[in-house]
């Protein structure tokens, strides 16, 4: 094998692979020699088929692996003499397009190196960590909040008309056409205005009604409705309202603590008081993370290579073409083509992200099978019913692992520099927390 260095030009690398005839061949022979005591054929003993007849019989089927397996092994030699690390998989093609059994073989390698990164004084870097306390006005709000949610209805006087936000109990049959439908009718059924449970303009037409009357309720399907027979027709329901309630929030007491499973009203706002302070060191820490990630970009430079951010580039591009065109689901639209600020960011992603794979990878920080199960089940409750199903095809998708495993690493090596750096806290109110997130926002 003869490898010669065509290109050497920043991190781009190119070279020409030469496999000769005879080193193909006596890779052959080596597969044969290997085969033969296992081979039968006819006329012969198992195992005493002569090389000459095998050859004949698989010469020509084994040369493609033989060739494969030598610029195979051609390639790993290299890198590992090299240290080389491909920054994408290398393009490998044969020169010698005009090929035929018995020549040489010249195949061109090329690929682009990942770059070497630079040592950088962790201990060198100071970060501030946000601490929010949760004070009594924050738990009493979110503790008002769970009372709305928890909010149970009573009857209105005698003859009030119903509002919006009201319970309404009524009987209603639903008619197309003058026939009724299934599923368009019910008995006793509690609808609260303005909750959005019906079809558009169905229960602003029961603002205003009263107990004891009857109403009639005119609607049009959506054209997207599920049942397809109905989609797109007018229906008219004819409704008896029983009885008109209003909402009224649960009392702040015992009873409502042991509505969401505490002891009493304290227990419960002890609880409400870890929710929330766990919220702000949730945020906190996304600010933190922000502000290392700032730091190690403005220590570190180095030269990217272009195929990383070329592509990564064309991703910020495309998925925030998908965030200002919601309605498009799909990738049949036409190409989207990087601006100058998405090419910006992506270099900045691919900085950060070859600097935190080589601190992790120096740290040996690794993403253990417990952390990627939970990661995988935490995916799979998007998908009620289907967990098992999930759960098959991330063990057989070597991408969606990826994809999944990446975050988790990320936080680690994330969590291994702030314990290097010089952290200091800094109790802080919500407000200023808010507009420290906010302000990711406004930068992403």
């Amino acid at each position: 094998m003869q490898v010669t260095e065509t290109l050497n030009e920043g991190l781009k690398r190119a070279y020409e692979l030469m496999v000769t005839a005879q080193e193909l061949d006596d890779k052959v022979n080596e597969k044969l020699l290997e085969a033969q005591p296992e081979i039968e054929m006819k006329g012969f003993r198992k195992g005493k088929v002569p090389m000459a007849l095998l050859k004949k019989q698989f010469g020509q089927r084994l040369l493609g692996e033989a060739m494969q397996e030598t610029i195979d092994a051609a390639m790993n030699s290299h890198f590992e003499e090299s240290g080389d690390r491909p920054a994408m998989q290398p393009e490998v093609k044969m020169t010698n397009e005009d090929w035929k059994e018995g020549d040489d073989v010249n195949v061109e390698m090329s690929y682009e190196r990942l770059p070497d990164i630079p040592e950088v004084d962790l201990a060198s870097i100071s970060l501030e960590r946000m601490v929010v306390k949760a004070d009594d006005a924050s738990v009493d709000e979110a503790l008002t909040s769970l009372a709305e949610n928890a909010k149970d209805f009573k009857a209105r006087e005698e003859g009030a008309a119903a509002e919006d936000g009201d319970q309404v109990v009524f009987d209603f049959v639903g008619k197309v056409d003058g026939e009724a439908f299934d599923g368009g009718s019910a008995e006793d059924y509690p609808l609260v205005l303005g909750s959005g449970q019906f079809i558009p303009g169905f229960e602003e037409q029961l603002v205003g009604a009263k107990a004891g009357e009857e109403k009639d309720v005119t609607v049009t399907f959506p054209e997207e409705y599920q049942a397809e027979h109905l989609a797109g027709k007018e229906a008219v329901f004819t409704c008896t309202v029983k009885e008109v309630k209003q909402p009224v929030a649960a009392e702040l007491d015992d009873e409502l603590a042991k509505k969401f499973g505490s002891e009493d009203l304290e227990s419960l706002k002890g609880q409400i008081r870890e929710r929330l302070e766990a919220e702000y060191a949730g945020a906190a820490r996304a600010v933190l993370k922000r502000g290392l990630l700032d730091k190690l970009d403005e220590l570190v430079s180095f030269d990217l290579p272009p195929s990383l951010v070329d592509a990564e580039a064309k991703q910020i591009a495309h998925q925030l073409w998908h965030d200002e065109h919601p309605e498009v689901h799909d990738h049949n639209h036409e190409g989207i083509e990087p601006t100058e600020e998405h090419t910006k960011l992506a270099e900045r992603r691919v900085r950060l992200g070859l600097l935190l794979a080589e601190l992790g990878q120096k740290a040996e920080v690794e993403v253990t099978d417990a952390e990627m199960t939970q990661a995988i089940m935490n995916q799979a409750r998007q998908y009620p019913g289907q967990e098992r199903q999930f759960f098959e095809f991330v063990q057989q998708n070597a991408q969606m692992q990826q994809q999944l495993r990446a975050p988790i690493f990320e936080d680690k090596v994330i969590d291994y520099v702030c314990e290097l750096a010089k952290v200091e806290e800094k109790e802080v109110s919500k407000d200023e927390l808010e507009k420290a997130v906010e302000a990711l926002d406004d930068d992403a």
